[in-house]
């Protein structure tokens, strides 16, 4: 698009030929009395003239010409402008794709997310299966020991057919996100995929989300975008205006023309002709088409206008939610992962206590559902700090390190 419109003030250059052959000529019709001195001339035994009408041809029967033709626009307002809003369209596309590339990079990343959310999950899972099967084999042989009563023994045996299920399940949800993974990165469906990170903390630069507010204003590629458009409407706006300037232009030409009655033609047939010129040209009226696309240009940049506004506002609102967020989901990760390690040490407590028959098996139930639990949430309290964390690099125009494409 910006070579196209630099070629509207580029010079143009034409080269045509030409060659005709008359099957029927074209003639003239001219009075006898005309022709009278010319034919009684040549036969003085040529009647007087009476006025009638005479056909006479002066076409060749052969003819051929070449041209070349050259054009250059000295002075045109709406070329100008187009050359000048051709490179903030380039901008305008440039920010477009940068958007839909980081819209791009954030869902990866949050399906990857997921997917180590899943993963997580099921080892959680699987960890906790354990738990309930060693705890079922501690219960069946104080069982045999006649120390516990066989009420405790179902109990544990209820627990671990409870956890199975779920196991199962969190299994199924691992399969569906790496399949979902994978369609979101464009691979077949053969292609194995086997995630090497942990669903682990990562705390991003506080100094990022305390200028999170200016930076968005500053380097958003939607509100960019906008930007540009409104500088391009108002180009189309004075594209518009220049509708009543003149246009000059300058041309020329040089032809090798020939015309003859036989198909023989020489190079000393032809004659050669050249011209140079200027074109001056102005609009006077137009049935107020003009004005009325002026009108709707500038309606058009004032809806561009508004729309930035209101963005800006959008995006204020969306960063100030993404912060809190952020920090909501950091202090849930910090409190869960003290929740968690003291779940750990009150399961192996009321283990210890189970086995030396000073705590019941509903204890060790209650301790086993509250450590899965807080685990749980710590997990999904993560996997809320790193969504959020893509929702602030995809606002503020960021691509971590990790996600820069290596050009080859």
């Amino acid at each position: 698009r910006v070579l196209e419109a630099w070629g509207s003030a580029m010079p143009s250059l034409d080269l045509a030929g030409h060659y005709v052959h008359m099957i029927d000529k074209p003639v003239t019709f001219f009075p006898d009395y005309f022709l009278y001195s010319f034919l009684k001339t040549a036969d003085p035994s040529t009647p007087s003239p009476t006025g009638k009408l005479i056909p006479i041809s002066f076409a060749p029967s052969h003819s051929a010409d070449a041209s070349l033709t050259a054009r250059q626009i000295l002075f045109n307002g709406a070329v100008f402008v187009g050359v000048g809003a051709a490179q903030i369209y380039s901008d305008l596309t440039q920010d477009l794709f940068e958007s839909k590339r980081l819209e791009t990079i954030t869902k990866v990343r949050k399906i990857y997310y997921g997917t180590l959310l899943a993963r997580e999950a099921v080892f959680m899972l699987r960890s906790s299966l354990q738990n309930a099967e060693d705890n079922l084999k501690n219960v069946q042989l104080l069982r045999s020991q006649g120390i516990i009563s066989e009420y405790d023994e179902l109990r544990a045996s209820v627990g671990v057919d409870n956890v199975r299920p779920i196991v199962m399940q969190s299994e199924n949800n691992y399969n569906l996100a790496i399949n979902a993974l994978r369609d979101v990165i464009g691979l077949s469906g053969t292609t194995e995929i086997l995630p090497v990170d942990s669903l682990i903390f990562h705390p991003i630069d506080d100094s990022l989300v305390a200028h999170a507010e200016e930076m968005v204003l500053e380097a958003n590629p939607n509100l960019k975008a906008v930007g540009h458009q409104v500088e391009l409407n108002h180009a189309v706006v004075k594209a518009e205006w220049s509708g009543y300037l003149p246009t000059l232009s300058a041309f020329g030409s040089y032809s090798y023309t020939s015309a003859k009655n036989s198909f023989d033609f020489s190079t000393s047939d032809f004659y050669k002709s050249s011209q140079i010129g200027l074109t001056l040209s102005i609009n006077l009226f137009q049935g107020l088409q003009t004005s009325s696309r002026i009108e709707q240009a500038q309606l058009e940049e004032r809806k561009t206008e508004e729309q930035k506004i209101s963005l800006e506002r959008n995006l204020k609102t969306g960063i100030q939610s993404v912060i809190g967020n952020l920090k909501q989901a950091r202090k849930r990760v910090e409190s869960l992962q003290r929740t968690v390690e003291t779940a750990e040490r009150g399961y192996k407590i009321v283990t210890t206590r189970f086995l030396s028959n000073a705590a019941t098996q509903l204890e060790v139930n209650d301790a086993q559902l509250a450590l899965t639990q807080a685990q749980v949430n710590r997990m999904q309290a993560i996997y809320d700090y790193l969504v959020a964390s893509s929702d602030l690099d995809q606002l503020i125009g960021h691509v971590p390190d990790y996600a820069v494409e290596t050009m080859k």
